[in-house]
């Protein structure tokens, strides 16, 4: 049995020591908190996500009465233990470490957000024009194939599990040389893998299909260059959890404040899309990553 990895691509902003600092204490069904404790969304790349951030604090701190304190640093695992330790209270999570927060932190789902531009967020199996040959997903046996990542969901994850499940495949010798294809790599970005099949130094790849028109539209594949022969159920974006013991009144103003919230500027510049929205997260909504963990013989740590 395999460890389920908490290190997904997507790292949360929460300090190193969170466990051990203030917040609001386990016993908060017994009284009205005051302050909230919560985790947004980072963007590295963007100059004016801090600016954008702090906005939505505030705006987010005005409507719900209390102070709204964020954190740096850290990643999931750290999150999902000061979930637990209650010292934190809202907390975006990729899939996977939902199923983890689950299991471990007492949380809720709150909610995700709309989907990004016209492509839904599901993996492609893709090979070159070239292979005429290759129909389905049982076609790609014997060929050359690149993952994105270990540690990624739409380019690792869920193309494994659909192998396994449709063609029913072993989980643990997939990557073995010989057994289902002739070698796997790990190409370390879904770009790499899109332009690696369409070059020829892969006969097939796992990618998520939101990248196959952005290259397009970058010049660094033309049109036609890849075909599609498989792909995925469409794959839950992250979503914020919170933390189930909080006091019901205040869970629904927080549900409420992001449910409500409008500001296109804070969207175009966190999501790249000022259409996007926040949207009520369900658990049955994530139902597919349990049946993924047990299709890859993951186990949580």
């Amino acid at each position: 049995m395999k460890k389920l990895s908490l290190g997904l691509g997507l790292v949360f902003l929460l300090s190193a020591g969170l466990l051990a600092g203030c917040g609001n204490s386990k016993d908060t069904t017994a009284k009205e908190i005051d302050k909230l404790t919560i985790v947004q969304m980072p963007d590295e790349n963007n100059p004016d996500a801090g600016t954008k951030n702090e906005e939505f604090r505030k705006d987010m701190s005005d409507a719900l009465g209390v102070e709204v304190e964020e954190l740096e640093g850290g990643e999931y695992s750290v999150g999902i233990e000061a979930m637990k330790a209650g010292k934190l209270d809202v907390l975006l999570v990729s899939p996977m470490s939902y199923y983890q927060a689950k299991k471990i932190a007492n949380v809720e789902p709150l909610v995700t957000t709309t989907s990004m531009g016209e492509v839904p967020y599901k993996t492609d199996f893709i090979v070159s024009k070239d292979d005429t040959k290759t129909k389905n997903l049982a076609d790609l046996k014997g060929k050359t194939f690149a993952f994105v990542d270990p540690a990624s969901s739409s380019g690792y994850m869920f193309p494994k599990a659909k192998l396994v499940q449709e063609l029913g495949l072993n989980a643990d010798k997939l990557e073995n040389p010989g057994y289902f294809f002739e070698s796997v790599t790990y190409s370390g970005k879904h770009d790499s893998s899109v332009v690696g099949v369409a070059k020829g130094d892969y006969q097939a790849a796992a990618v998520t299909a939101q990248i196959i028109p952005d290259l397009v539209e970058a010049g660094l594949i033309n049109e036609g260059d890849i075909r599609v022969v498989g792909e995925t159920d469409v794959i839950p974006n992250a979503c914020y959890v919170i933390r189930a013991d909080l006091p019901q009144e205040m869970k629904e103003k927080i549900k409420e404040f992001y449910l409500g919230y409008e500001n296109e500027a804070y969207f175009e510049s966190f999501y790249g899309d000022k259409g996007i929205r926040f949207i009520e997260a369900k658990d049955e909504d994530y139902k597919v990553i349990d049946e993924m963990v047990k299709a890859l013989n993951l186990e949580e740590e």
